[in-house]
């Protein structure tokens, strides 16, 4: 389950926009924003492109509890 709330923070510290992120990962905003709320799963290749675009952990996309 990802980590919605630091998710978010990061996108926030480097920046950017959710609907940039959605862009750059290739996902049109309302798809992001369904997987960013554990509507839908990110796949492992949006994982990655998320990672390498924010600079940040996997860790936040596998947290068995979510605030």
């Amino acid at each position: 389950m990802t980590d919605t709330f630091e998710l978010e923070k990061i996108i926030r510290q480097r920046g950017l926009t959710k609907k940039e992120v959605a862009f750059k990962i290739g996902l049109s905003e309302q798809g992001f924003l369904l997987k960013l709320n554990n509507q839908n799963e990110f796949k492992a290749s949006e994982i990655q492109s998320i990672c390498n675009l924010l600079k940040c952990s996997r860790d936040i996309f596998f947290k068995d509890t979510v605030n």
